[in-house]
């Protein structure tokens, strides 16, 4: 083991150690400095220029943060923290999984495929065969192996090798870091692939790593250069927005999913994002309710599409006796459930919508299915619970309440569990003192 860290700290040439002796990152910039403007109603589509994800800037700036470690993920409180903070990790997961679709994940894809890539087609001492070598073995999930030929690849590399080239081992190394539980060291390398060769994909990727370890404001400020230098990237203002969200910037992250649908609006990615938010949220950020129209008018058999649709005009009510939008909620809904009778969600939407009309027989019918579609949904038993107290049923009200602490319980560990096994980077910026991790 001690052989093969010695050789991923000698992977980094010299331009890359001056790196870490660097900060990781683009900006100091506060989030309300970010690039999602006030959501207007549409936006020009983006031109060919600013489409293009793979053109490199012209310039990229000095790092002005550094991550100085990991540490234990602290543990959040307040009221309802938990499910914000379940609803924080599963979006930051998703973030992450959006880089697969990047050029370089393409490319993994294909290594595992092909074996043709260990064959002879390069001398065995060139700089190609050992890093197609070890893009199979990372490919493979088998990092550990693959980490000698990376850095043999970067050994052999020369100073006239192409950026790409560079940025491409960095970025392999990166993946073998992390699939070793190494994120320090992962996140160290997916900047250096960013520093050689600021793409889209090599900036994103950098962004979601950091993200996922809750390094929130570095995550914001790689986004948001993303952002500036590639305003057609949908992914790009989606990692922003999600940033901005884990921040508690909810306008902003809302203004960033927004102008994300805009510029792709059958894209349904953008929405299902703004769809999570919103569940999450109490108040409704201006522009969402029209993104979520959207969504249902062109995928009118999605059944998350009417879902979130129909949360968007609950939210939209200006008092609990506003009756206004209530036949159009109830007829979202009961499509949503018709189209997806697993939605329990939908299910436990329709039982609050008629506990507010004192309808407590169709409420606690509609929360039993909610349950039936998805038994650990905790809302739906602690719902229940006073759906029949209202309904004089106080034994079976005892009875989901009972239930409801089990799974509340249950789900608690189980985030535990999630905290842990993602650490936290520790990180500090260049105006502050001392180092800082996110609170």
């Amino acid at each position: 083991m001690s052989h093969i860290r010695k050789a991923a700290t000698r992977f980094a040439d010299v331009r890359t150690l001056s790196y870490l002796a660097m900060a990781i990152t683009l900006f100091a910039a506060a989030p309300a400095q970010t690039q999602c403007q006030p959501v207007a109603d549409s936006v020009k589509p983006p031109t060919a220029q600013q489409n293009s994800q793979s053109a490199a800037p012209a310039f990229f700036d000095e790092p002005k943060f550094t991550v100085a470690g990991v540490t234990d993920a602290t543990t959040p409180g307040g009221h309802g923290s938990d499910t914000v903070l379940r609803t924080k990790q599963s979006l930051a997961k998703d973030t992450v999984s959006l880089g697969k679709d990047s050029p370089g994940s393409i490319l993994l894809d294909q290594a595992a495929s092909d074996q043709s890539l260990r064959a002879t087609a390069h001398p065995p001492e060139s700089f190609e065969a050992n890093l197609q070598q070890g893009k199979s073995l990372v490919a493979e999930g088998k990092p550990r192996d693959a980490l000698p030929y990376l850095e043999r690849a970067s050994q052999l590399g020369t100073a006239d090798k192409a950026a790409q080239d560079k940025a491409s081992l960095h970025h392999l190394m990166a993946e073998a870091e992390e699939q070793l539980g190494n994120p320090l060291e992962a996140v160290r390398q997916f900047q250096a692939a960013a520093e050689v060769d600021p793409t889209e994909p090599n900036l994103f990727d950098w962004g979601a790593e950091l993200l996922l370890h809750r390094a929130v404001a570095p995550a914001i400020d790689v986004f948001t250069k993303g952002n500036r230098s590639f305003p057609g990237s949908i992914r790009m203002l989606l990692g922003l927005g999600v940033a901005l969200y884990d921040h508690g910037s909810y306008d902003q992250a809302a203004r960033c999913l927004c102008q994300a649908s805009d510029l792709k609006p059958d894209d349904p990615t953008p929405y299902i994002f703004l769809g999570k938010i919103q569940d999450v949220e109490i108040a409704q950020a201006e522009g969402v309710a029209e993104r979520l129209q959207r969504f249902v008018r062109l995928q009118p058999e999605s059944a998350l599409a009417n879902y979130y649709y129909a949360v968007s005009l609950w939210k939209q009510r200006k008092s609990p006796e506003d009756t206004t939008n209530f036949a159009q909620m109830d007829s979202l809904l009961h499509k949503a459930v018709r189209l997806d009778p697993k939605l329990g969600v939908a299910y436990l939407q329709l039982g609050i919508f008629y506990s507010e009309q004192e309808d407590y027989p169709d409420a606690i019918s509609a929360y039993q299915q909610a349950i039936a579609a998805v038994p650990h949904l905790e809302e739906a038993h602690y719902r229940l619970a006073q759906a029949y107290r209202q309904n004089g049923e106080q034994a079976k009200a005892q009875q989901e309440l009972e239930l409801y602490g089990q799974l509340k319980k249950q789900s608690a560990g189980e985030a535990e569990r999630q905290r842990r096994d993602i650490k936290e980077f520790v990180y500090t910026l260049r105006t502050q003192p001392s180092a800082s991790q996110p609170k």
